[in-house]
């Protein structure tokens, strides 16, 4: 019988040390560096380890933390609603909130980006013109589930008090109350969903393996003159989230 390449025999060695409760849910795993000595192996067989339980769900990455022995983790119903939106505040939270989770998010805001080709075209802007970019990373109770960069055109927000998504007296409400704020009415949005493999960068921010299975919305907002002001990039792990659109029905 051909001998196990030899990331496969050790990850069969952390799969035991999980099992025999020597790690346990939530334990941080020693570094590469510390693991790799201990089993007389190159760092990148104990990553290329790391990668396959991960990908098997016995272990998590965390960005800039490390790896983790994984919590058991049931799989989160995203809900996708207009009604949300027109409730006020932020549909993450109010998702989260009706889950029983606790919904928080980091964020890194940049003023006055140029906006590429495929931006500006979502957007009805000049390639170049003004946006403010803003990239999100949404966590229920502390852990990744979805990635989202938004760009907002610069000549509707700038100089008003809106023009930071997440500064200001109105921080953190979502682009239909924000908008609403500087007498912009928004009335609807237009989401295309599709699969694809999580980027390099994606899958360490998830804590999935690099190629894992994505669902990609391009989400983009309109005004009721039909202009787009805010477009998307929104990014949801299916291994665990799984996506409901809930569709109102007009009875008028």
């Amino acid at each position: 019988m051909p001998e196990q390449p030899p990331y496969l025999v050790v990850a069969e060695r952390f799969r035991q040390r999980i099992a025999d409760g020597e790690w346990s849910p939530g334990d941080r795993l020693p570094s590469r560096a510390r693991l790799a000595e201990e089993y007389d192996v190159g760092d990148n067989v104990v990553r290329r380890a790391q990668e396959l339980l991960i990908a098997q769900g016995l272990l998590e990455g965390r960005a800039g933390s490390g790896t983790y022995v994984a919590e058991p983790r049931e799989r989160l119903r995203m809900v996708r609603s207009s009604m949300r939106e027109e409730s006020g505040g932020s549909p993450f939270r109010s998702d989260m909130a009706g889950l029983n989770r606790h919904g928080s998010w980091e964020h890194r805001t940049e003023a006055k980006v140029p906006a590429p080709a495929e931006i500006a075209g979502r957007l009805g802007v000049a390639e170049g013109d003004l946006c403010v970019r803003t990239a999100y990373e949404y966590l229920a109770d502390g852990k990744p589930v979805q990635l989202s960069t938004s760009w907002e055109p610069y000549s509707i927000t700038g100089g008003t008090i809106v023009v930071l998504p997440e500064g200001g007296p109105h921080a953190g409400r979502g682009v239909v109350e924000r908008m609403a704020a500087i007498d912009v009415r928004v009335t609807h949005a237009v989401e295309q969903p599709e699969p694809r493999p999580a980027t390099a960068e994606e899958a360490h921010l998830l804590g999935v393996p690099k190629g894992a299975l994505v669902t990609h919305i391009r989400r983009t907002y309109f005004s009721e003159d039909g202009r787009p002001v805010e477009t998307a990039d929104i990014v949801i792990p299916a291994a665990h989230c799984e996506i409901v659109y809930e569709v109102p029905i007009d009875k008028s």
